[in-house]
Formats: C-alpha cells, structure tokens, sequence
C-alpha cells in the first residue's frame, strides 16, 4: 500500500508520496529572486532555513492565483535539499491499495506529462502523483 498527501492545485487534485513530505503549512512571505526561472517563487525562512519555494501552477500549466488567494506549502526533500511546493490547498493523506495505482492517462497535456509519475483511482476523484524531483526542479 502506498501513502499519499494530498493537495489541490486549481481543479486538480494530487499526491506526494508521504515518506517525502517534512511539513505542510500556510505559505510564508516570500523573497524574490532576480532572474530566476518561472516557477520559482522565491525563497522563505522556515525556522532558520532559507528554502527555494516552487510554485507548482506555472509548471502545470495554470494561470497564477490571484493577489489575495492564500496558498499552502507543501515542504518536500529533493536530493537532500528542502524545498517548498506552493499549492492551492492541502488535503488528507490517502492510502492507495497497489491495484488503484496505474500509469497517467494518455489524455494527460503533454506539457504536464514528465511531472507526473502515476495516476489513482479513488472512490470520487483521480489522484495525479507527482514526481517531485521533477516538480521542484528549477
């Protein structure tokens, strides 16, 4: 059986596998930083640490929130660094038997394709895993 933390991400619903997950949390003030790449959000201090935020939408495709919404972060461990994911909202963490686990759906947007690393059938929604070294890459 595998575990998975949840979040959204506009309309989508997605899971990390939770061995990766350090914290999930509302999303702090961040920096911006010059020139980076689209994606990266900025950095935040988490207790000391300054950790590279990603902001999952423009890597899916997704129009940027509005200046109001309050995202969540999703603090994952990518190559033993730390590194926050921006997401709409976070969910529960989900058991999935091995036989609901399959490869994403052909009808998935190419684009979005190499970050997504397999898909779940639940009871009322499809979980999208994400791949989350590919995800946080920057």
């Amino acid at each position: 059986m595998s575990s998975y933390v949840t979040f959204t991400v506009d309309d989508g619903l997605y899971g990390v596998d939770v061995q990766r997950v350090q914290e999930a949390l509302r999303a702090h003030a961040r920096t911006r930083v010059p020139l980076a790449p689209e994606g990266v959000a900025g950095l935040v201090n988490l207790r000391g640490q300054v950790v590279l935020t990603v902001d999952l939408r423009p890597r899916l495709g997704l129009p940027p929130v509005g200046e109001d919404a309050q995202q969540m972060m999703v603090v994952v461990q990518v190559g033993g660094e730390t590194v926050s994911l921006l997401v709409d909202e976070i969910g529960d963490v989900v058991d999935v038997e091995p036989d609901r686990v399959e490869a994403p759906p052909d009808t998935l947007d190419p684009a979005i394709r190499p970050l997504i690393r397999a898909a779940c059938t639940l009871d009322e929604r499809l979980l999208l895993v994400l791949d989350v070294d590919e995800a946080a890459a920057a």
